[in-house]
């Protein structure tokens, strides 16, 4: 029984389990999942759902700090893809199509792998990882702010509010990306 209390996930797993007790019995339903509308609904479904995106960096950072390293600058990664991407789709215009939303988005993965690949090379030419990847951090936003001019950018992309926000085989479309990155 001590060595169960000293392991490492055991006050993890009993402050879950009393979040999930408290959320039991202060919240109405919170364990219940319904289908409306063909799509599963309920409050776990929508942690998960608006934690997709959180998931996916936290799969990237995992395998950073898993080899001893730090990556300040994952948040200006996603913006600068992000804003990327975004502005491509809005440049399609009424093409709402299924290509050109999946190229825009290619093309935003190409970067931030080669923003890592950066940041990477200059962890290898011996800069500590905490000050090569603070370099991405601060100028990051910028990047993105220039990539944008400042504006903020509308997308009206049935293909991309999929990706965001849409369901497929009555999961959201969040979900069903996080599990493929993860397997």
């Amino acid at each position: 029984m001590s060595r169960f209390l000293k392991h490492r996930l055991f006050w993890p797993v009993v402050i879950l389990a009393l979040l999930l007790l408290l959320n039991l019995v202060f919240t109405d339903n919170f364990f219940r999942i319904q289908m409306k509308e063909d799509h599963l609904y309920g409050s776990l479904i929508d942690i998960v759902r608006f934690g997709a995106p959180l998931i996916l960096v936290s799969l990237g950072m995992t395998l950073v700090i898993a080899t001893s390293g730090i990556d300040l600058s994952v948040g200006s990664v996603v913006a600068i893809a992000g804003a990327l991407a975004c502005l491509q789709i809005s440049d399609l215009g009424n093409q709402n199509s299924i290509g050109g939303v999946l190229g825009a988005v290619g093309v935003a993965l190409v970067l931030a792998m080669i923003l890592g690949a950066w940041n990477g090379f200059l962890v290898a030419a011996g800069i500590q990882p905490i000050i090569a990847t603070l370099i991405l951090m601060v100028a990051g936003r910028g990047l993105a702010q220039l990539i944008t001019d400042g504006q903020i950018i509308t997308i009206n992309s049935s293909p991309y509010k999929l990706i965001g926000g849409g369901y497929w085989l009555t999961l959201p479309f969040g979900i069903i990306i996080v599990a493929a990155v993860l397997a």
